[in-house]
């Protein structure tokens, strides 16, 4: 299994981005998936996860109403929609896939900054 994220960047507070993880290498509808973060000096944590059919996702706090998370299993690619940006929100954003083990990308990087 391979995972390619995409889409990060540099954005002033307040404003969105959408990432990409676009994912090979397995049968995509079978995996949950997901996406965490992580800041310089800090340790990784989650964001979003979605389940293997779409139909559950949970949230860290920080991000409930700001951030959506999808998944498009025509495309093989899982999305994060990041609206209402933060400072604290700036990390290297990695997705991930699971079934029976964790599969992870490669990061991307989101910088929120005025």
């Amino acid at each position: 299994v391979q995972l390619q994220a995409s889409g990060g960047g540099l954005v002033r507070p307040g404003g969105s981005l959408k990432l990409s993880c676009a994912f090979s290498g397995g049968a995509f509808s079978s995996y949950a998936l997901g996406w965490f973060r992580q800041a310089p000096g800090k340790k990784r944590e989650f964001v979003a996860t979605i389940s293997w059919g779409g139909g559950s996702t949970t949230y860290r706090d920080s991000v409930k109403g700001r951030f959506t998370i999808s998944r498009d299993n025509a495309k093989n690619t899982v999305y994060l929609q990041m609206n209402s940006l933060k400072p604290e929100d700036s990390a290297v954003y990695y997705c991930n896939a699971y079934l029976g083990r964790y599969y992870w990308g490669q990061g991307t990087q989101v910088t929120v900054s005025s």
